[in-house]
């Protein structure tokens, strides 16, 4: 599996291929991320690529945060130092609102490495995880699909009520799992096999085709997908074409 990116979704828009075929897309800023540490197996018990995404300004961040992109001067740090501990690496960058870690192997990456959107340049498909949009307290319809009860004269006013929920004399308790109004949305979410419709390398934008997961500005996730078997082909890619800039004669 290779790395992917963090980024903040844009809005929705649709686009033209150049057969004149309408697809309907889902803007997304990804990048650039900073590599802020790399997990190693004798030391974490893992492997993983930490980057993080969107600056943060020092004076809202804590000392913990700034303290985890850059080397900050303490009487701890001198004595670790005089002691002769290792001082890991620092990306020497601001702090970051969004922080994620990719489990792979961590050869070829190193600490203050940048990232853009030109990795996804040869990628089919990607897999988009955010935070669905959250709804509040919903009922049984707008939660589970639930159809209702009957609209006729014996249902007097629980047309949208769900219905019997307990069990007989045995066992005399509702069942846990058992689907109920309640909190709805504001969940870990995360669509598959998302096709790549562009790459904006100028911009750091991702076009991706359909909806993901998430309100405007929300932040996402996004990596090559693992869907077997394999995309193989990915007939809603455009290129972007690059401008020429025009000449202007002189009168």
């Amino acid at each position: 599996m290779s790395i992917g990116l963090l980024g903040k979704k844009i809005g929705c828009t649709q686009l033209y291929t150049e057969t004149g075929e309408v697809v309907p897309v889902t803007v997304v800023q990804a990048g650039p991320c900073h590599v802020l540490q790399l997990r190693k197996n004798d030391l974490d018990g893992y492997e993983a690529v930490q980057i993080g995404y969107g600056d943060k300004s020092r004076t809202r961040a804590s000392k913990s945060e700034r303290g985890h992109v850059a080397q900050i001067e303490s009487k701890r740090r001198k004595q670790r130092i005089t002691n002769g501990v290792k001082i890991a690496p620092k990306a020497d960058c601001e702090p970051k609102k969004f922080i994620r870690e990719f489990r792979i192997p961590t050869e070829g990456y190193s600490v203050g490495q940048a990232l853009a959107v030109d990795i996804f340049d040869n990628v089919l498909s990607v897999d988009v995880t955010a935070i669905s949009k959250g709804s509040g307290y919903t009922g049984v319809m707008k939660r589970h699909n639930f159809g209702g009860q009957r609209a006729s004269h014996g249902v007097k006013k629980c047309h949208r009520h769900l219905g019997s929920s307990g069990c007989s004399a045995f066992p005399s308790r509702t069942q846990k799992g058992k689907k109920m109004p309640g909190h709805y949305g504001t969940d870990r979410v995360t669509v598959r096999n998302q096709k790549v419709v562009l790459v904006d390398k100028e911009n750091n934008l991702l076009v991706i085709r359909g909806a993901i997961p998430g309100p405007k500005g929300g932040y996402v996730t996004i990596k090559p997908t693992n869907i077997q078997p394999a995309p193989k082909a990915n007939h809603w890619k455009i290129a972007k074409k690059e401008q020429t800039p025009q000449q202007t004669t002189a009168e």
